[in-house]
């Protein structure tokens, strides 16, 4: 039998998933929304998954990124929950073991991570604002009736990309109405949206970042040709888009989990755990503590948000 190791990177977005074997390769991978419901979403994941992986395969460890990594690694009782910075940068490495800055743009975020011999010695993350993110540029492309999936190679048609202003959504917004009733052709709105995209990256996320190559650009916005080619042309660099970059954060967390070997077999089939949470307000002092319970298969097995213990009895 072979040892095999599972990757969870949980997003507000998407949620994303590898198994890989004791050598890293990847040997089963997939990458469904989240809608929401990061608990459905992700038995739902792990389920494609099982039916990739072969069945001389025994699950020896199992690791959880992403906004919802804790929760979600409660339910799968991960040996390993790690925030998203170090899982990219890990699992970036373990394919790129050169590079020097890392470029990532999700759904809901961004990111940028310096490394030098190995090590992370800067980064940044943008959190508070969705201009220049996945959602941003789904939003628009509905609002000119663009499919998202096409809009990269729309972009590259463009000889005059229009200059947009999306430092803020609402102004993009606005901004691209504008363009839009003033006549300019299409695909030269896409490419001008996306070459604020990276802008707006660079003078907000990788503002004050000595950005050196090799370059890896990645997260679900890499998959966009029209941005990939804005990056490339502003740093006058080349920038690598590997073919699992929107998978790079499950990769990482998975080789984490592999090197923190847990002194137990795991299980595939988890439809039949029963996970729920509860929120309630602790009235046992005056802090009036917002208490988030979490039960798993009817046994309460951790509490958040309490400052005092009467929030654990309450």
């Amino acid at each position: 039998m072979n040892n095999c190791y599972l990757g969870v990177d949980i997003g507000s977005i998407s949620t994303k998933g590898v198994v890989i074997d004791e050598n890293n390769n990847i040997i089963a991978k997939d990458y469904i929304w989240t809608e929401g419901n990061p608990i459905g979403a992700v038995k739902k994941l792990i389920d494609s998954l099982r039916k990739n992986v072969a069945n001389n395969y025994i699950l020896r460890g199992v690791g959880t990124t992403g906004s919802a990594r804790k929760l979600i690694g409660l339910m799968l009782d991960a040996n390993v929950v790690k925030n998203e910075i170090t899982a990219h940068a890990i699992g970036t490495l373990s394919l790129y073991p050169n590079v020097r800055t890392i470029l990532e743009i999700g759904g809901q975020d961004s990111k940028i991570i310096l490394i030098n011999n190995g090590i992370i010695t800067d980064y940044a993350m943008n959190t508070l604002c969705a201009a220049g993110t996945g959602a941003f540029l789904s939003s628009q492309a509905k609002r000119i009736g663009v499919d998202i999936n096409d809009f990269g190679d729309m972009a590259l048609k463009s000889n005059n990309p229009v200059k947009i202003a999306a430092r803020c959504t609402v102004f993009a917004e606005s901004d691209l109405i504008h363009k839009a009733q003033s006549g300019y052709k299409l695909e030269d709105i896409i490419a001008g949206l996306c070459r604020s995209i990276v802008i707006n990256y660079l003078n907000n996320v990788g503002k004050g970042k000595k950005i050196k190559g090799p370059i890896i650009f990645q997260g679900g916005v890499s998959k966009n040709k029209g941005v990939l080619k804005y990056f490339k042309e502003i740093l006058n660099e080349d920038v690598i888009v590997d073919d699992n970059s929107h998978l790079m954060g499950a990769l990482g967390i998975a080789i984490m989990a592999k090197k923190k070997k847990a002194n137990k077999i795991y299980s595939f089939d988890v439809n039949d755990i029963k996970f729920i949470t509860k929120g309630m307000e602790c009235q046992g002092c005056s802090n009036n503590c917002e208490v988030l319970k979490i039960y798993k298969n009817n046994q309460l097995i951790d509490v958040w948000g309490n400052r005092c213990p009467k929030g654990v009895s309450s």
